[in-house]
């Protein structure tokens, strides 16, 4: 699966620029609701890429259990010792400078760009 894509949201996967695109707005319930997600994110990584990367700047809204599935991955990227990972965020989209900044916490190593 390299595309998962509903009227409220779009995730993608650029294999040439090996980066995962999300954008629009996630308001699943629930890990269940976000399992394709989550299998699409895994995919990536089982291509073992030399870095792990996703843009969130068109993520408009993510609800809790979307900020939680998404901290799970990045604490399991550690686990895997999977240290290669970029963030690129939006500065304009309220939920991401305090959500993207906490993935540090999960992965000190994560390089996280924040845009304007």
């Amino acid at each position: 699966m390299e595309a998962i894509k509903t009227d409220d949201y779009h995730i993608w996967y650029d294999q040439d620029n090996n980066i995962v695109y999300f954008e629009g707005s996630l308001r699943l319930n629930g890990v269940g609701e976000y399992a394709p997600i989550i299998s699409l994110v895994d995919a990536v990584v089982d291509k073992h890429p030399e870095q792990v990367s996703w843009d969130l700047r068109k993520l408009e809204f993510l609800n809790s259990s979307g900020i939680n599935v998404l901290y799970k991955f990045v604490l399991s990227m550690r686990k895997k010792g999977r240290n290669a990972m970029k963030v690129v965020g939006s500065n304009t989209v309220p939920w991401q400078q305090k959500s993207l900044a906490n993935m540090k916490k999960f992965l000190p190593s994560i390089e996280l760009e924040m845009l304007d």
